[in-house]
């Protein structure tokens, strides 16, 4: 699921278990195996036949190119992504994770290959006050007043609903920390599950990743799904997608950072990102 954040507490476990670790030795990289969802449309998915396909797997297809690189991508729930690379189930994860200050407590990051917003969505596009999506966007910061007045008509409109949330994403501080005091937050394993329970009329509203939404909202059995109050952006959710790392194996993330900083600058990541997402999704400064 788009946007990993993952809890807390258990990366500072991990984060202690890696200082008490021996540092690693550099390797001579040949095969690097790489964990993905293979679930999360359009970054990663998999395919009639077990094929891995999307924006991130044919991203890093072209990077293990550039490097003469095998790369084997391998299926991982995102529960326990992270404890799995730093126990050395395998080097790499590449599954929409958004940087955060907290995450590089734990994990290395490379360069950022993509920004994206979130939006809420329902079956009713009037339940938010509001233009909708992208026509009515709002850029949030840090900056905790500035966030709460913008939302405070969300909540107003909220009171009482039920908010469908996917668990450990970088959105779910976000809806616990602002809604939960004025609605009910349902927590799920993956995305997918919340926007089952959305159509069923379980909850009221969704809110996750409008890259992923969007892929939703384009297949037949997603088209009663309707964006509804702003399209969310800016500093809030981090800054931006980039795979992951062991903080032991630098090596590794420098090789990946320099593919990755040449596939930005020849415009390839932007040639897959409007090939997957319809727009582009890199970084700008």
């Amino acid at each position: 699921m788009a946007q990993k954040f993952g809890s807390l507490g258990s990366w500072m476990v991990a984060a202690a278990m890696l200082a008490c670790a021996p540092l690693a030795q550099a390797k001579d990289w040949t095969t690097v195996n790489i964990a993905t969802e293979g679930s999360y449309e359009p970054w990663n998915l998999t395919l009639p036949g077990g094929k891995i396909s999307g924006f991130e797997p044919e991203l890093i297809q072209t990077l293990c190119e550039r490097m003469k690189l095998t790369c084997n991508l391998v299926v991982q729930n995102w529960d326990g992504m992270i404890a799995s690379l730093n126990a050395g189930k395998f080097d790499m994860l590449m599954d929409a994770i958004v940087v955060t200050e907290d995450r590089k407590k734990v994990i290395a990051f490379s360069v950022p290959y993509a920004r994206t917003p979130a939006s809420f969505v329902a079956l009713d596009a009037n339940l938010l006050p509001g233009k909708p999506g992208p026509a009515n966007e709002i850029t949030l910061g840090m900056d905790e007043q500035q966030v709460s007045t913008a939302i405070a008509p969300l909540r107003e409109a909220l009171k009482g609903k039920t908010i469908g949330i996917a668990s450990g994403t970088i959105y779910t501080p976000f809806i616990d920390d602002h809604f939960k005091d004025v609605a009910t937050i349902r927590e799920y394993n993956a995305s997918a599950d919340t926007i089952l329970d959305l159509q069923a009329g379980r909850i009221d509203v969704a809110f996750d990743d409008v890259t992923f939404l969007d892929s939703l909202k384009a297949k037949p059995d997603g088209q009663n799904l309707a964006y509804t109050g702003p399209q969310i952006g800016g500093p809030i959710w981090g800054d931006g997608e980039a795979l992951a790392f062991r903080q032991t194996d630098g090596d590794l993330k420098a090789m990946f950072d320099a593919a990755l900083k040449q596939a930005l600058a020849d415009g390839t990541v932007k040639k897959l990102s409007e090939k997957w997402f319809k727009l582009d999704l890199t970084p700008k400064s």
